[in-house]
């Protein structure tokens, strides 16, 4: 009799474990929901490389969670272990985010190194901008310190272009450089240093409207200001320094609109005093 109590023991507890970790499709569902979250609150904090990274890594689980749920409609059998594989994926997406995320800096503070994607609304041309000239950008996605809200989308940034370098028949290639310098959130501005990474084609408004039900997980929707990116604009490559430089002998021509991709050259401190 105890041996039969021992058996029964270990199948309750080997029952216990597979459950333990081969979740259901509705808790996978759920969960898959929270690493979109969490990616929404890294993304802004991690770098080209790793958000590259994460964005595959996120569309993988999703796929195949959609394929899951297909094969639960028809009526054929999940595996545990397709279900078990998932969830650990899952496991090791969040630990990716949250290391990204966490520790947080001291107060409410941007990180150095913190890259956003911004909308120009300067329109900028190195045949005819000069040194000097004022810019402005508005953020386009929410800026988090874990769960807190540091820049809304919608904040500007402003600045001047440091350096510019017009086309010539001679076929050298026009360049500018831009410097932005001070961050306004919420009608307060603070000091920062703040460089161009990328110059980014964008879906325009056309192809931003499907976006708009995305909610704020993935970054607010100001006055439609939140949109599709298509990859580097064509005939322009960023160098050290955030120095924009036009290919082929043309002058650098950003339009209103042009998504810049910046990055923090140093903290900024949001704390109030």
């Amino acid at each position: 009799m105890q041996r039969l109590w021992t058996i029964i023991g270990t199948f309750l507890l080997a029952a216990a474990v597979v459950a333990q970790s081969a979740p259901d499709l509705p808790t996978l569902e759920r969960r898959v929901e929270e690493a979109k979250a969490s990616f929404a609150r890294a993304e802004a904090r991690a770098s080209v490389s790793d958000r590259t990274s994460l964005e595959r890594d996120l569309q993988e689980m999703q796929d195949d969670l959609a394929y899951l749920r297909v094969r639960s409609r028809r009526g054929e059998s999940v595996s545990e272990r397709d279900r078990t594989d998932l969830s650990g994926r899952i496991d090791r997406f969040m630990r990716r985010t949250g290391d990204l995320t966490g520790p947080a800096p001291d107060g409410r503070t941007v990180a150095v190194g913190t890259e956003l994607d911004a909308r120009l609304q300067t329109p900028l041309n190195s045949g005819t901008t000069k040194v000097e000239d004022p810019v402005e950008a508005t953020t386009l996605v929410h800026l988090y310190q874990g769960d807190e809200l540091l820049v809304p989308a919608g904040s500007r940034i402003t600045g001047y272009v440091a350096a510019v370098e017009p086309a010539t028949r001679t076929d050298r290639k026009g360049s500018l450089s831009i410097t932005f310098t001070k961050l306004i959130v919420s009608g307060h501005t603070y000091d920062t240093r703040v460089l161009v990474t990328q110059a980014l084609e964008s879906e325009g408004l056309k192809g931003e409207a499907g976006r708009i039900g995305a909610g704020s997980a993935v970054g607010a929707i100001l006055g439609g200001i939140l949109g599709g990116l298509k990859g580097a604009v064509t005939g322009i490559l960023v160098g050290g320094g955030g120095v924009l430089v036009a290919t082929e002998g043309r002058n650098v021509d950003l339009p209103s609109g042009t998504v810049l991709r910046v990055r923090f050259g140093e903290a900024v401190s949001l704390d109030r005093k």
